[in-house]
């Protein structure tokens, strides 16, 4: 009988080094989520909505409108309408689109850190938002040259720089409350009815809570978001404005986004 005598080499050898993978750059994700914002049916079809309604409101401001109406204000705010009322639609998309197409059992399983992609679909949301506003304003801007040039007269550019932030950022903000949507009830009936609900008759309720109710009048300002947030478009805003968005944004907008993150963070994928 004989005995085997381990080598100090084999007997100290270590396992094969287990091979790692580099994390995937959150850059990659931005530009992933980004297509997928609009690179389903779905999202294609708002795009190509957002455009179409775009056109036709520019086209009908031309047509039917008077030459008094031909300004550069006016047709910013005919092509920026329909933009602000159908972006935060897609925003919700981007992140429904998780749950009720079960496309998470994929996005989630390349990347485990949901935390990651849910900020890079943020990121996409206000990147839109801003963009798209910024793209109403140029071709507000044609059609306003276009429409001084039909009627002879010299273009009329009543809009200033602070004018324009305002604008952009009403509209990041109604991407922003898409984007809460989504996350807080991650099903895109669902999010979508209560975008319409929230924006067709929440806001006509507390204007005529306002109106009709003095306790309640008081205090509008600090609690109706979606008055503060139309505000922007039209009036210059002093201090205690911003206050006003700053508190009404808290109520509508942070705290349920802080909701909805947790909830999608811990809701299975099925």
């Amino acid at each position: 009988m004989t005995a085997t005598t381990l080598t100090p080499s084999a007997a100290t050898a270590t396992p094969a080094a287990r091979r790692t993978h580099r994390p995937i750059p959150f850059t990659r994700l931005l530009s992933v989520e980004m297509r997928k914002m609009f690179d389903t049916r779905s999202g294609f079809w708002m795009l190509a909505s957002v455009v179409a309604a775009s056109v036709i409101a520019s086209g009908a401001v031309l047509v039917f409108g008077s030459e008094a109406d031909v300004t550069y204000a006016n047709m910013s705010s005919a092509i920026g309408i329909p933009m602000a009322i159908i972006l935060p639609v897609i925003a919700i998309l981007s992140v429904t689109s998780e749950w009720s197409q079960r496309s998470g059992l994929t996005t989630f399983t390349l990347v485990p850190h949901r935390g990651r992609v849910l900020l890079a679909k943020g990121v996409n949301t206000v990147l839109v938002g801003a963009v798209a506003m910024v793209v109403a304003m140029l071709i507000g801007a044609a059609s306003n040259l276009l429409g001084a040039a039909a009627y002879g007269i010299d273009p009329v550019w009543e809009t200033n720089a602070t004018d324009l932030s305002h604008i952009v950022l009403a509209n990041v903000l109604g991407m922003s409350f898409g984007f809460m949507l989504g996350l807080l009830f991650r099903s895109s009936a669902g999010a979508i009815v209560g975008y319409f609900i929230y924006s067709f008759v929440v806001g006509n309720l507390l204007f005529l809570l306002a109106e009709t109710q003095e306790w309640y009048a008081d205090i509008n300002r600090w609690v109706n978001f979606q008055y503060n947030q139309t505000y922007l478009f039209d009036q210059q805003l002093v201090a205690k404005d911003w206050a006003y968005l700053g508190v009404s944004s808290l109520i509508w907008l942070v705290v349920p986004l802080m909701i909805g993150a947790r909830l999608a963070m811990r809701s299975e994928v099925k």
